[in-house]
Order: C-alpha cells, then sequence, then structure tokens
C-alpha cells in the first residue's frame, strides 16, 4: 500500500463526488455571462441577480 505523500494531486482528487459542470448557473443580465452556484450564495441563491460587483454598481447604466 502507498503512502499519501506517493500520490499526485490528481490521483487525491479524482475521487469526489461533485463535479462543477453540476453547479446551476444563471445569466447576468448586465453582461449576458453565465456564472455558477458559489458556496457563498447557498443560502441566497435565488435572489442573486449579478455576477459580480462591477455588474451590481453597472446596472443601471446604459
Amino acid at each position: 500500500m502507498r503512502n499519501i505523500k506517493d500520490k499526485s494531486c490528481t490521483e487525491i482528487n479524482m475521487g469526489r463526488d461533485r463535479s462543477k459542470s453540476n453547479l446551476p448557473t444563471k445569466v447576468c443580465p448586465v453582461c449576458q455571462r453565465p456564472f455558477t452556484w458559489r458556496k457563498k450564495w447557498a443560502t441566497c441563491w435565488d435572489e442573486v441577480k449579478y455576477c459580480s460587483q462591477r455588474c451590481r454598481r453597472r446596472r443601471n447604466l446604459g
């Protein structure tokens, strides 16, 4: 049996059940780019509208 120090990073992380492609996405109404769910938005994902603070500030421009 090999020691964990002998394993590469990819071998250690391959057993994860989560995949970034399975995260929910939305489209930002300002820049029209898709953005994905973040852990810090876990409690308020339904209320998130903008992908960044920059887009939030620019929402009334243009």
